[in-house]
């Protein structure tokens, strides 16, 4: 019997989370460091004080072995330190793996001083830091809110999680939903029930159509971002009406970010809201937009200017539909790769930064899982957020004088960010993004004719703005960007110079 099983550092909440998921599911979970002490006689604490480290191991691998060979319940929750053996971590590839996600601060919060690995706070970060990507490897469903109220919402997810695609639970303000990554477009799997009502463009819809369920009715844009109006919406929102759309019927948004932000928000405002599940097909819209909630069109005075916060039900992201793509468009999506990298730091930006990291399913869910990990933390961008602009100020502006025909968006969005970095005062951080850049065959010179004074202009227009004045997104270092930065408008005309 193939078992849900909670891991995750010290302090996660793995014990209450597997109560709070078996509760949701009828069932009764089991704490495998009880099973170990009933097999010890005494606690843990006591065991390591008198035995030390290396014996206890021995036993916790015997018993998790155990109880992984043959559940005895369907919900199990392992110690923190159980998948350092190899034995378990292979008969955990036979049962289903929800990491509940903690960072070393909360951790050390709670469990600081208590537990026999928890004395030295230095030596507790320096674990945490190298068990974290074992957690992320084993793991095929990562929460990252782990309170037993998100555990009890997921359950049913976790549950019916398909063989080999990955899950990320996501959280903003009060709303929650799955974000599926693998090979999850079958024609069969779908997350919601009800009838599916498609938004796609006339380029998607005949490549990827037919990997959704039956639908009950596909409505077609032009594609592009000059398509991204509000004369498109009203088009389709009269299409969903004519084809009988219902508020418990939902929206698919079947496409790049231009189709998932007009998707989004048809389905924001068609009978004042119903749901919509967003099936992203670019590598921007996999690694970027279609998480958060964002949605909207343009308007010839900037770029997102109409728009509504409106969170997706689900989102299915299934890297082979990256395959269909020109190369060009995969390049594009590269950037918001690399702005991704940059504000998380770690591992992501050293995978970028070596170019060993790849548009996969990897990629997809390390970008998304820092993504949603920022909104959870900021939903509407009154702070935290904001980091996710980094490169979008003067990337947006650049669209928005160029009429969103001169650049795709991950192409004015690489210039920005080189912008931001001229801005920062990071040179050899901005060389080696215009390496990247370029090696993906993006622009790192802006076009002669753009005029200077035009883009200043736009990006005094940006839609973030507050109290009259535009915050920048600067860069410190890697993992350490800056929100809500001044920037003197002698400063940006010197960026965009260099930029020529």
């Amino acid at each position: 019997m193939a078992a849900l099983v909670f891991i995750g550092f010290m302090g996660a909440g793995k014990t209450s989370g597997a109560r709070a998921a078996a509760a949701a599911l009828g069932a009764r979970a089991l704490d495998a460091d009880r099973a170990i002490e009933e097999r010890l006689g005494t606690t843990i604490d006591d065991y390591f004080a008198s035995h030390g480290e290396r014996a206890f191991r021995e036993v916790e691998e015997e018993v998790v072995s155990e109880l992984l060979e043959a559940p005895p319940t369907p919900v199990l929750s392992l110690g923190g330190g159980a998948i350092g053996s190899g034995r378990v971590r292979d008969l955990l590839s036979q049962h289903t793996v929800v990491l509940l996600d903690v960072d070393a601060d909360t951790a050390w919060r709670r469990c600081g001083g208590r537990r026999p690995l928890a004395r030295d706070r230095e030596r507790f970060e320096a674990l945490h830091a190298e068990r974290a990507p074992l957690y992320s490897a084993l793991a095929d469903a990562v929460l990252l809110d782990p309170g037993p109220e998100t555990v009890r919402h997921a359950a049913g997810a976790l549950r019916s999680l398909p063989r080999g695609v990955k899950l990320v639970w996501a959280q903003a303000g009060s709303e929650q939903y799955p974000v599926y990554v693998g090979d999850v477009l079958d024609g069969e799997f779908w997350p919601l029930d009800g009838r599916r009502f498609v938004i796609s463009d006339e380029a998607v819809a005949p490549l990827h159509g037919n990997a959704l369920p039956e639908v009950e009715a596909t409505l077609l844009m032009a594609p592009g971002e000059a398509a991204k109006t509000l004369g498109t919406v009203e088009g389709l929102l009269r299409g969903l009406a004519r084809a009988g759309m219902a508020r418990d019927d939902h929206v698919v948004s079947l496409g790049g970010g231009v189709v998932g932000d007009v998707g989004g928000f048809c389905a924001a405002v068609y009978q004042r809201g119903v749901p919509v599940v967003q099936v992203p097909t670019t590598l921007v819209a996999q690694v970027d937009s279609a998480y958060g909630g964002k949605t909207g069109v343009d308007l010839p005075e900037g770029k997102n200017y109409a728009g509504a916060y409106h969170q997706p039900a689900a989102v299915l992201a299934d890297p082979r539909t990256l395959a269909t793509l020109p190369e060009a468009e995969v390049a594009a999506g590269w950037a918001e790769v690399i702005k991704t990298a940059l504000i998380a730091g770690g591992s992501l930006w050293e995978a970028v930064r070596r170019g060993t990291a790849e548009p996969d399913a990897a990629t997809v869910l390390a970008c998304a899982r820092t993504k949603l990990a920022v909104v959870a933390r900021d939903e509407r961008d009154e702070g935290a957020r904001q980091a996710l602009n980094l490169g979008h100020t003067v990337g947006h502006a650049i669209e928005t004088v160029t009429g969103y025909t001169r650049y795709r968006h991950g192409e004015a969005i690489g210039l920005g960010l080189l912008a931001a970095l001229t801005l920062s005062g990071q040179p050899a951080l901005r060389a080696e993004v215009a390496v990247l850049l370029a090696a993906r065959g993006l622009p790192v010179q802006l076009a002669g004719d753009v005029d200077l004074d035009e883009t200043i202009a736009a990006v005094q227009r940006d839609k973030k703005r507050r109290g009259g004045r535009v915050g920048f997104v600067l860069v410190e270092g890697p993992g350490d960007v800056r929100t809500g930065c001044p920037v003197a408008e002698d400063e940006l005309r010197g960026a965009l110079e260099e930029l020529r």
